[in-house]
């Protein structure tokens, strides 16, 4: 008989119980240390115009987030409302006709671009599609936006 023949076969499942604890602990590790490419960088997968966006939205919410959900998108509008705070910027872009909007939140290195665009600026703004969704309180559709940045 070998040496692991003869450890008890408790011995031998604390010792896998170890082992997938520790890969667990690592990918839990990897997950929370994982930076993201910086969005000025990254390639746009769809360039839109805002209001027809918008318009795939309000046709079919689940198909719009199925295509567009997770994904690197630039989007080509009129600021409608921009919010600003000292380590955020919230740019909208909306739709005049129902009321419908995009809201898209800068990352921070990229905060001196956001401060110098204006309400009624026509601009380009990259970042990754959140999700789209049915607000019942303003009762309109709104899509979100993360990790934004001016696409140049």
């Amino acid at each position: 008989m070998t040496a692991l023949n003869k450890i008890p076969v408790v011995k031998k499942w604390l010792f896998t119980l170890l082992i997938i604890l520790l890969v667990g602990a690592a990918i839990v590790w990897y997950l929370f240390t994982l930076k993201h490419d910086d969005t000025a960088t990254v390639k746009a997968q769809f360039t839109v115009e805002a209001v027809s966006f918008l318009k795939e939205f309000e046709n079919d919410m689940n198909l719009a987030n199925k295509k567009y959900a997770d994904k690197m998108i630039a989007v080509n509008g009129t600021i409608a409302e921009i919010e600003m705070a000292d380590t955020t910027a919230n740019i909208k872009m909306s739709d005049t006709t129902n009321g419908a909007y995009i809201i898209f939140a800068f990352q921070q290195q990229h905060l001196p671009d956001a401060k110098t665009l204006k309400v009624g600026d026509k601009v380009s703004i990259k970042g990754v599609c959140s999700n789209g969704a049915f607000s019942s309180i303003l009762e309109t559709n709104y899509v979100t936006f993360n990790r934004c940045a001016i696409n140049k």
